[in-house]
C-alpha cells in the first residue's frame, strides 16, 4: 500500500513573488542540499556581470567596451535571470492572462534596452531575481514548524501478527491491533497504552517541552516520540484519522483559507495591473498633445519605470507570507488556527465565553477538605471510607480511591447500595453509612450544621449510628486558570463569562474565585446556546467561546470563533472549532489574541509600506524625477522589506 504524502508545496503561502496576478501555479522554492547552489546561480551570474559592466562603463578602461559588444555583455547578463521570467510571461499569455507581473517586468526591462538603458534592464531583472530568493527563504523559514510536523508521520508500524512483531506501513494497521514503539521511535497511531506506564515527548504536538508520563489504559496519540523502555499499544484509529494526519490536513487547509485582507489585496492586484498598464500607455503619448518639447524617448523612458515601480509584489507577497507566518507561529505555540481569516477574527474579539469542566479547571475529581470525629486518625477514617467506595464504580468513589493511605487496608462486606443516597456496609465489624445528608437523615443521623453552606460535592460517613466525619470532593483548577483571566483582560477583552453544567453554586464559585465577570451554571448544552445567541444579539460583541468541543459543539458553532481545549483527542473539537489549544492550557486563548494581533498589525505596516512608497516614487517617475534605479528600490526593495517584516513574526514571543 502506497504511503499517503501531504505535498509540502501546497502550504505554501502564495503561489510566488511572480504569481501575483495570476492564478498560474508557479514556484522559486529552494531544492534541498547541492541544487540550493543551482537556484543562486543566475542571479550570481547577472549581478557578477552587472557590477563588470558598470565598471567598464564608468571608468572607461578599455576602448572596445562599446556598440554591439556592450549591448551583448549586458544582454547575456541579462539571460540568466531574465529568461526565466520572459518564458513564464509567455505561458500567461498563451494562457490567456496578459496582465501578469511577468508581463510588467518583460516589458520594463527589454524597453529599457530598447531607449539604450541597458544597466537599469539588468539590475531591474537581478533585483527582481534576488527578491524571489528572499522571498523563498522566507516561505521556508514560516513553513519550519509544519515541515517539523511532517517529520512526526511514523513511516512503519511493529505490529503484532501471527505470535510475533511484524513491520508494515501504519496505514496497514486496523484498529484494535496491538503494536509496539521502542526506545526513541514515533508512536505511529493513535491509541491506548498496555504498558504499565511510559514517557512520551509529546511536544510537536502539544507546544510543550515537558514530558509527558502515562500509566496503562491511558490515551497516547501518533507523533508522540517514546522516552523510556519498549512499550504496547492497543489501536484505537486508523492511520489516516490519527491526531498527527489531522492536524496535518488542518494546517493545509488553513493555508488556503484567506483572511478578508488577503482576499482583498489579491482581487485589487487583479484589477490594479491592467489599469497601471494603461496609464504607462497614456505616460508614453498623451504629453505629445500637452508638452511643448516632446520627446518620445524620454515619456517612454518614464513609462517603463512607472510599469516597473507599479508591479504589486510587496503587497500580494507580505501579506500571505504575513498570515502563515502567524499561523505558523501559533502552531508553535501549541495553537493550530484552521484558517487565516480566523487570526483576523481573534483581533476583533471583545467577549470570551467559557465553559468550565474541562476549560479552566481539569475536570477530574480529587479530596478537597477532609472533616472527621477526633477519636478517628486520619488513616483510619479514609480506611473506612475507602473500604466502601470499593464498592461503587461512581466518579466520585473513584477520586476517594486515588487517596493514598499506608499500611493494611480494611475490607467491607455485606455492601448494599441505596438508590439516590449513597452505601451501607459492615467494616472491622462496625455498620458503616457513606453517602449524602439524605441518607444520614434517614438513618436519624445528626449531621453539623455546617455542612449546609458547602456548595462542593460532599461524602459523609457514619459508624455504629454516629456521625465519624465528611470529605468534599471538587475539581481542581488548572495551574494557569487565574494567569488566563488576567492575561485574557490584558489582551483588550472587555468581559469574561462562565456558562456551566456544573451546579450553580459550584460554576458561583469558581467565578468569584477567577474574578470572573459573569457566571451561570446549571445549563444543558442548549441552554449554553440560548445564552450566547443573547449575547450575540448586540452586532458589537464578538464573541469567543471556550469548551472542550463535545457537549459544546453547537456553542463553537455559531461563536464568532469557537476554541476548543485539548482537542487533540477529540473528533468533534476538530470538526466544530475553528482554533484548537493543543496543551489544554486556558492561557494560550491570550497567546492567540496576542498573535492574531501582531499578524495583523504587521500586514497593515506592509500595505502603509507598499503604497507609501509606491505613490511617491509613481508620482516622482511620471514627473520625470526617478530614474530605474528608484524603480527598482520601489518594486523589489519595499518586497524586500516587507518579507523581512513579515518574517519577524518567527521570531517573537507572546508568552
Amino acid at each position: 500500500m502506497k504511503k499517503k504524502k501531504i505535498d509540502l508545496q501546497s502550504l505554501t503561502p502564495t503561489q510566488s513573488t511572480c504569481a501575483h496576478c495570476s492564478d498560474d501555479e508557479h514556484t522559486h522554492e529552494a531544492a534541498p542540499h547541492s541544487s540550493n547552489f543551482k537556484l543562486y546561480l543566475p542571479a550570481i551570474i547577472s549581478f557578477t556581470m552587472l557590477v563588470i559592466g558598470i565598471a567598464l562603463d564608468y571608468f572607461k578602461i578599455f576602448t572596445f567596451f562599446q556598440g554591439y559588444i556592450r549591448l551583448a555583455w549586458y544582454i547575456t547578463a541579462y539571460i540568466p535571470v531574465g529568461l526565466p521570467v520572459l518564458k513564464e510571461g509567455w505561458e500567461s499569455i498563451k494562457k490567456g492572462n496578459f496582465f501578469t507581473e511577468f508581463f510588467l517586468m518583460g516589458v520594463a526591462t527589454i524597453g529599457a534596452f530598447g531607449i539604450g538603458e541597458y544597466p537599469e534592464g539588468v539590475a531591474v531583472m537581478v533585483f527582481y531575481a534576488v527578491g524571489e530568493l528572499f522571498q523563498s527563504a522566507a516561505v521556508q523559514r514560516a513553513k519550519s514548524n509544519i515541515k517539523a510536523l511532517l517529520d512526526l508521520r511514523p513511516d512503519q508500524a511493529l505490529v503484532f501478527r501471527d505470535h510475533q512483531f511484524i513491520s508494515v506501513s501504519p496505514e496497514e494497521v486496523n484498529v484494535g491491533e496491538k503494536i509496539q514503539v521502542r526506545v526513541g521511535e514515533k508512536v505511529p497511531l493513535d491509541g491506548i497504552l498496555l504498558s504499565e506506564r511510559g514517557s512520551f515527548n509529546t511536544a510537536a504536538l502539544t507546544g510543550e517541552s515537558k514530558h509527558d508520563t502515562l500509566k496503562k489504559g491511558d490515551a497516547i496519540y501518533a507523533g508522540s516520540i517514546n522516552l523510556d523502555g519498549v512499550v504496547e499499544i492497543e489501536t484505537t484509529k486508523v492511520f489516516k484519522d490519527s491526531s498527527i494526519t489531522r492536524i496535518l490536513d488542518m494546517v493545509q487547509n488553513a493555508t488556503a483559507r484567506k483572511s478578508k485582507t488577503e482576499l482583498f489585496i489579491r482581487k485589487f492586484a487583479k484589477v490594479y495591473t491592467p489599469i497601471v498598464t494603461y496609464l504607462a500607455i497614456a505616460l508614453t503619448f498623451l504629453p505629445y498633445f500637452f508638452v511643448e518639447n516632446y520627446i518620445f524617448q524620454d515619456w517612454l523612458y518614464r513609462a517603463f519605470i512607472f510599469l516597473v515601480i507599479s508591479c504589486p509584489c510587496a503587497l500580494v507577497i507580505s501579506i500571505p507570507l504575513g498570515y502563515f507566518g502567524g499561523l505558523g507561529a501559533a502552531s508553535r505555540n501549541g495553537i493550530l488556527f484552521k484558517g487565516a481569516s480566523f487570526l483576523d477574527t481573534m483581533t476583533k474579539v471583545n467577549t470570551v465565553v467559557m465553559d468550565k469542566t474541562g476549560t479552566v479547571t481539569k475536570g477530574v475529581f480529587k479530596i478537597k477538605d477532609l472533616v472527621k470525629d477526633q477519636i478517628f486518625t486520619e488513616a483510619d477514617f479514609m480506611k473506612y471510607l475507602i473500604a466502601i467506595e470499593e464498592q461503587s464504580t461512581h466518579p466520585i468513589a473513584k477520586a476517594i480511591l486515588e487517596y493514598k493511605i499506608d499500611g493494611i487496608k480494611f475490607k467491607a462486606t455485606d455492601v448494599t447500595e441505596i438508590a439516590g443516597k449513597g452505601l451501607q456496609g459492615t467494616v472491622n465489624q462496625k455498620s458503616v453509612l457513606v453517602g449524602n445528608k439524605a441518607l444520614m437523615t434517614a438513618n436519624q443521623i445528626e449531621v453539623p450544621t455546617e455542612t449546609d453552606s458547602i456548595v462542593e460535592s460532599i461524602v459523609m460517613m457514619a459508624i455504629d449510628g454516629k456521625f465519624a466525619g465528611y470529605v468534599t470532593i471538587a475539581d481542581e483548577l488548572k495551574e494557569d486558570a487565574l494567569e488566563a483571566i488576567k492575561e485574557m483582560r490584558k489582551a483588550g477583552i472587555n468581559k469574561i463569562i462562565m456558562l456551566s453544567g456544573d451546579k450553580d453554586s459550584i460554576t458561583q464559585q469558581v467565578a468569584q474565585q477567577l474574578g470572573i465577570d459573569w457566571a451561570k451554571g446549571g445549563l444543558l448544552p442548549e441552554e449554553k446556546l440560548e445564552e450566547v445567541e443573547k449575547l450575540k444579539k448586540n452586532p458589537n460583541t464578538k464573541i469567543a467561546f471556550v469548551g472542550d468541543g463535545i457537549n459544546d459543539a453547537p456553542v463553537l458553532a455559531i461563536s464568532d470563533v469557537g476554541i476548543a481545549m485539548g482537542g487533540l483527542g477529540s473528533d468533534v473539537a476538530i470538526e466544530t472549532a475553528d482554533v484548537i489549544i493543543q496543551n489544554d492550557q486556558p492561557s494560550k486563548i491570550a497567546t492567540a489574541i496576542k498573535i492574531g494581533n501582531s499578524t495583523r498589525k504587521i500586514v497593515w505596516q506592509n500595505i502603509a509600506l507598499a503604497f507609501g512608497v509606491k505613490l511617491i516614487v509613481l508620482a516622482m517617475g511620471a514627473g520625470g524625477l526617478a530614474t530605474m534605479w528608484e524603480a527598482v528600490f520601489a518594486d523589489v526593495g519595499v518586497a524586500l522589506l516587507a518579507i523581512l517584516n513579515a518574517v519577524r513574526l518567527q521570531r517573537m514571543q507572546w508568552n
